[in-house]
């Protein structure tokens, strides 16, 4: 009898387990999409279109400048375009690099999580293009 009791303890508490599992599980799931779509909507806070901005970088020789265009669909990057206007040779070269590879680096990311460091060797015409950014995505906030 005793063991009865504790074998019937044991399955009610191992049934308790499942059941407090499975109610977790569910709920998770309900939640699940309306997060997504709460998520989606948050870091969409940025309006459709297309925004242009100027962002500037100090080099060695002088103070350069970019500009950027970025089209954006839900808070998400799909186009890029960037001009520079460089001072000196050494600048003319590396935004060149720059700008030839930026679009593999921001193209379908979600503006918010771009940060560019270093494009094609270029280091320092990144600080341009992210001040650029910064201002597009006052431009866009909704």
């Amino acid at each position: 009898m005793t063991h009865s009791a504790a074998r019937t303890g044991t399955a009610l508490a191992g049934l308790a387990g499942a059941l407090l599992l499975a109610g977790c599980s569910g709920a998770a799931d309900a939640e699940a999409p309306a997060d997504s779509g709460a998520d989606t909507a948050g870091s969409a806070g940025y309006a459709d279109g297309t925004y242009t901005a100027e962002g500037s970088y100090q080099t060695p020789e002088t103070v350069e400048t970019v500009t950027v265009t970025l089209t954006l669909k839900d808070g998400v990057v799909t186009d890029v375009e960037m001009t520079g206007d460089p001072q000196a040779p050494e600048t003319e070269r590396f935004q060149g690099q720059f700008i030839d590879g930026i679009a593999a680096e921001v193209e379908g990311r979600p503006v918010d999580e771009l940060q560019v460091d270093r494009v094609a060797g270029s280091s320092l015409t990144s600080s341009g293009f992210n001040q650029a950014v910064e201002k597009i995505k006052e431009q866009a906030a909704e």
